[in-house]
């Protein structure tokens, strides 16, 4: 890579890192390429970015950002993972180092937060958002089916009591 493709590099870098809410960092040691391959696919289809990165031109890209704190993690072979949905991201990750013992999470941060490896398999074991606007419908939509049922009730109960006073009549001609 010469200077002027470093240059871009970390520019790049620095938008899409600037642009998210989380940045996670790993190290990768030993995967091949059809694994990290797989595990990018992963990531693009949440809609998150995943690069095996120089160390060096990471710390430079952090600069200037909330995640500028995180460049002592990278030491030795490292990938970074940034995302706009944080517990997505962290879910991939978490299932993805289970599966590869040769990819280790080290930590990363949410925000302002540092988060080390406990943290952020924590916040993958966190509903993510598409389950959390579910579980919100579903309570919104429960008071309303009440006060249905509740309506509709007294309605059928007159109208069981008619019907019951009806067949006495009929049972007694």
């Amino acid at each position: 890579m010469n200077r002027t493709e470093k240059t871009a590099f970390v520019d790049d870098l620095n938008k899409k890192v600037s642009a998210s809410t989380v940045v996670l960092v790993a190290h990768n040691k030993g995967l091949t390429v059809s694994e990290i391959t797989d595990l990018r696919v992963k990531v693009r289809k949440i809609g998150a970015g995943f690069k095996v990165t120089q160390n060096k031109l990471t710390q430079r890209a952090l600069e200037g950002t909330l995640f500028a704190p995180l460049s002592k993690m990278f030491v030795g072979p490292t990938a970074i993972a940034y995302s706009s949905d944080p517990v997505a991201i962290a879910k991939v990750l978490a299932e993805f180092a289970k599966a590869n013992e040769k990819f280790v999470l080290l930590g990363g941060a949410f925000g302002e937060t540092l988060l080390n490896a406990e943290k952020v398999v924590a916040l993958s074991k966190m509903p993510s958002l598409d389950e959390l606007r579910a579980t919100i419908i579903s309570m919104i939509q429960t008071p309303a089916r009440r006060i249905a049922t509740l309506l509709q009730a007294p309605a059928g109960q007159i109208a069981r009591v008619v019907g019951a006073h009806s067949r006495k009549g009929e049972e007694a001609a």
